[in-house]
């Protein structure tokens, strides 16, 4: 007899991983697919960045190193959080993980415990609630739809907070709807944090150089509340480096030293040689070398909204970062084409998988199936084909 544990019975796969494979599967029958489910840039990692990693194995820079990272990395991080974010870290309050997502788990299983409450604004992170469910946490859903931009508000997290709640769970920019936190609205969402000496927050920010608002504003900027955050960023989005899995955790040194510990026990460091290419990432100047990446979701964005236009019944506000539109298609509800009928975004996302050979990952993966996730991190050929496509097969619902 096969058992598995309840622990992982309890968890979901990653919904935007399960589109990819079914666009691969698709696309392995000779179906020409194009996928808007990964939240994965197309550009190459920068030249200088291959580089520095090459040079790192020409060095046999290929020993374990501190679990953290070594400690020129961690440094170099420190100069990066205070050069463009205005933050002061020490070395010892860095933690250097396999991806971003580590250093979300890492930090959840050392402040959680079962039945700790855990506010979860959304539209969130797939991956925010099945990390939840690891830890015995129980999640608490704050709803921000697209007629407030998808953005809690100070007076929602008051509301929900009880003495069991522990820990705050956001991002921004934010994925899936691209919205971006103002300083104001960052600095009233601390102001409520404070009030509470127990309660912790993840920011996550790893979007934070897709950014089509001014400059990045980081939660842990405001000092009262400083010792209440841990900032996660990493190189996958920014740097596109999604594959060296390098992974950024700052947090007051007692939970950074927990993390440590943790992380321990299940990979210890990240790839030396990813530590060598996040290192050089650190160093990077923004004109040069991020902006052109920026500058080009911009203009994808800007080409997805007007093309967006032409569809009935989408509803869409104007992301400010991030690469991802987050369209709300409730008017497709209990329409019929076929064999098909819709009921939820879900399915409208599988019938535009099928018909369209488009793939989108449905808003249940994110808290509601009212809306589907658009990712722009692809050609504007691939998106302008992708669009035509949808809009053919949408006109067929009825």
């Amino acid at each position: 007899m096969t058992r598995l544990s309840r622990r992982v019975n309890a968890i979901s796969e990653s919904q935007t991983i399960a589109m990819a494979r079914k666009s691969r599967e698709l696309k392995a029958q000779g179906i020409d697919v194009i996928s808007l489910s990964l939240g994965e840039p197309d550009f190459p990692t920068p030249d200088v960045i291959k580089t520095a990693a090459k040079k790192a194995i020409d060095d046999n820079f290929s020993y374990y190193t501190h679990v953290s990272g070594y400690l020129e990395l961690r440094q170099a991080i420190c100069e990066k959080f205070k050069r463009d974010n205005g933050l002061t870290y020490t070395p010892d309050e860095i933690v250097v993980s396999t991806g971003a997502k580590q250093s979300i788990a890492n930090a959840v299983l050392c402040l959680v415990d079962e039945g700790d409450e855990v506010i979860v604004p959304a539209p969130f992170w797939v991956s925010y609630l099945e990390i939840l469910k690891l830890a015995g946490g129980v999640p608490v859903i704050l709803e921000a739809g697209i007629e407030q931009n998808f953005k809690v508000t100070a007076a929602q997290l008051e509301k929900a907070i009880t003495p069991k709640t522990r820990l705050i769970m956001m991002s921004t920019p934010c994925n899936p709807t691209g919205s971006v936190y103002s300083k104001e609205e960052l600095k009233a969402l601390a102001e409520v944090i404070v009030k509470y000496p127990d309660l912790y927050i993840i920011s996550d920010e790893i979007y934070e150089h897709i950014n089509f608002v001014g400059g990045h504003q980081s939660l842990a900027q405001f000092d009262f509340v400083r010792d209440r955050v841990i900032t996660i960023n990493g190189v996958s989005k920014g740097f596109a480096m999604t594959g060296w899995r390098g992974g950024i955790l700052a947090a007051p040194k007692w939970i950074a030293q927990a993390c440590d510990k943790m992380q321990g026990q299940f990979t210890s460091a990240t790839s030396s040689i990813t530590q060598k290419a996040m290192h050089k990432a650190m160093e990077l100047d923004f004109d040069t070398y991020i902006r052109p990446m920026r500058d080009a979701f911009l203009k994808r964005r800007n080409l997805v909204l007007e093309l967006m236009k032409e569809i009935k019944g989408f509803k869409t506000n104007v992301p400010d970062g991030a690469f991802y539109v987050y369209p709300e298609v409730s008017y497709y509800f209990g329409k019929k084409y076929g064999n098909y009928v819709i009921t939820n975004a879900t399915d409208l996302s599988l019938y535009l998988l099928d018909e369209a050979h488009v793939a989108l990952v449905p808003g249940a993966a994110f808290g509601n199936d009212n809306y589907i996730r658009f990712s722009y991190a692809t050609s504007e050929e691939n998106l302008t084909k992708a669009l035509s496509r949808m809009k053919t097969a949408l006109d067929k619902l009825a």
